[in-house]
């Protein structure tokens, strides 16, 4: 491809325009070209600073438009399925947001359609993989210099959680990160999942069980554990600690500005994911653009979408029934090898 990517970002909400305004005003080589919304007012508002970028309000009829040749999808997961069929038909660049699709299923399809393209399009939006601390950290397991990866301890704490946030959420859209997370620092596939219900905070809404304790075990045996706690009340913490045969390394500590002033000291915490991976998000559509101009995939596979699909109906079965849960895929195709 030997011109800028013109892309079609599906879905106006939080993220979508968090994309658009990163696409619009930092990411080299791409443009908003149009944006979708099933709310034509919410996609109007969206491209009101994007000179020559259009409101729409059906996907798949965007895609058929000549003027567009990528697309970047920031719905909920429900959506997600109709609109990567399509683009795959159109044979274009797709960063599709966590998750690939809802379960397990429905991503095998999504992989079996690419399959049969013969080709990879589509990469899924993980993007601490992008954050410079999970890179380093990364790099260090791979050069083998602490030697053999043993244990991940993960905690990942959000100050408190929108309506409607149910238990199955808590496996479904916060430990898919640690799910991943595990996958890429390792890897390798995980094999298991089983979740512990200790005490409940008093500030978990009724009927989600905050925090619990999730344990994981991948294909060489490597033990992982999340500490998952969405009603912290402080803000947003994301941390991992790796043990070594000859070492630790922790990443995701406070950092920034430690001030001492009038009988004080501290710092802060960020308040949310947008603000504590900004850089990360901007890394990742720099890497899927300049990736997408070469004709490749610049991170994370339709296959990483749909093991961690996979890792999160095993992590709801465990959730519910208290047993360890083995995590079943299919064979994975060639074409991700």
């Amino acid at each position: 491809m030997n011109q800028n990517l013109r892309v079609a970002v599906i879905g106006a909400g939080r993220m979508g325009i968090d994309h658009i305004q990163r696409l619009h005003r930092r990411i080299h080589g791409a443009e908003v070209a149009a944006v979708v919304d099933i709310d034509e007012d919410r996609a109007r508002a969206a491209v009101a600073d994007v000179p020559g970028a259009l409101a729409l309000t059906d996907g798949p009829s965007a895609l058929e438009r000549p003027d567009i040749n990528a697309v970047l999808i920031a719905t909920p997961g429900f959506l997600h399925e109709e609109i990567l069929h399509a683009a795959l038909e159109r044979d274009i660049p797709i960063l599709c947001e966590k998750p690939l699709t809802p379960d397990a299923e429905s991503s095998w399809r999504v992989v079996q359609a690419e399959e049969k393209l013969g080709r990879q399009r589509i990469q899924v939006g993980f993007m601490r993989r992008y954050d410079a601390e999970y890179a380093q950290l990364g790099r260090i397991i791979r050069s083998g210099e602490l030697g053999e990866l043993l244990v991940l301890h993960h905690q990942h704490r959000n100050p408190t959680t929108p309506p409607g946030f149910t238990n199955e959420m808590l496996i479904n859209d916060s430990v898919v990160h640690e799910f991943d997370a595990v996958r890429f620092f390792t890897g390798e596939e995980i094999t298991s999942v089983q979740v512990r219900l200790g005490k409940r905070t008093r500030n978990a809404p009724e009927g989600q069980h905050d925090p619990q304790h999730v344990l994981l075990e991948t294909a060489s045996g490597v033990l992982a554990d999340v500490e998952i706690y969405v009603n912290a009340q402080f803000g947003y913490e994301v941390a991992t600690q790796a043990s070594f045969e000859q070492g630790v390394v922790s990443i995701g500590s406070d950092s920034g500005p430690y001030v001492r002033t009038q009988g004080r000291w501290g710092g802060q915490v960020t308040p949310g994911f947008v603000e504590r991976f900004a850089t990360a998000y901007d890394v990742e559509l720099q890497a899927w653009v300049d990736a997408a101009l070469e004709d490749r995939i610049g991170g994370p596979s339709a296959w990483d979408g749909y093991a961690t699909a996979a890792c999160c109906e095993a992590g709801v079965e465990a959730q519910k029934t208290g047993a360890k849960v083995q995590v079943q895929l299919n064979d994975k195709p060639a074409l991700y090898s």
